[in-house]
């Protein structure tokens, strides 16, 4: 029972992990290549991590996949979003079926300022500081 559990924790991770590769194949745009990769690769090593944790059933090593586990439930999120973000403010071309685009009224790309929408006339204002460059 437990190597049938075994072989479709590693066949429906792989399945995710292809899954993955084939959207940043396929899709249109930096974002959404980044969702695609980002979720089903995540959800896909995850499982193949849990089936090596079943089949090898140690303490040492199940901490181990879980520590990794973890560690890319924590990292691979952040860097998407890092990676997506910088790509949005070097000029990464959308999807024309984009529907929405809710930086654009808020990032300035001539100064490279992102604004929160909550700023104030009092608060909105750049004030330079005496360490910023000309």
């Amino acid at each position: 029972m437990i190597e049938m559990l075994k072989g479709g924790l590693i066949l429906v991770g792989a399945i995710f992990m292809f899954l993955a590769a084939l959207g940043l194949v396929r899709l249109p745009d930096l974002l959404t290549r980044m969702h695609a990769t980002t979720k089903a690769a995540t959800l896909g090593a995850s499982l193949i991590m849990l089936a090596v944790a079943l089949h090898f059933g140690e303490v040492a090593v199940v901490a181990r996949a879980l520590g990794v586990i973890l560690f890319i439930m924590l990292t691979a999120p952040v860097a998407a979003h890092v990676i997506g973000r910088a790509g949005y403010f070097v000029g990464a071309k959308l999807w024309h079926g984009t529907v929405k685009d809710e930086l654009r009224p808020n990032y300035d790309p001539l100064t490279h300022e992102l604004k929160s929408g909550l700023e104030t006339e009092a608060n909105a204002v750049h004030k330079p500081r005496e360490n910023d460059p000309d």
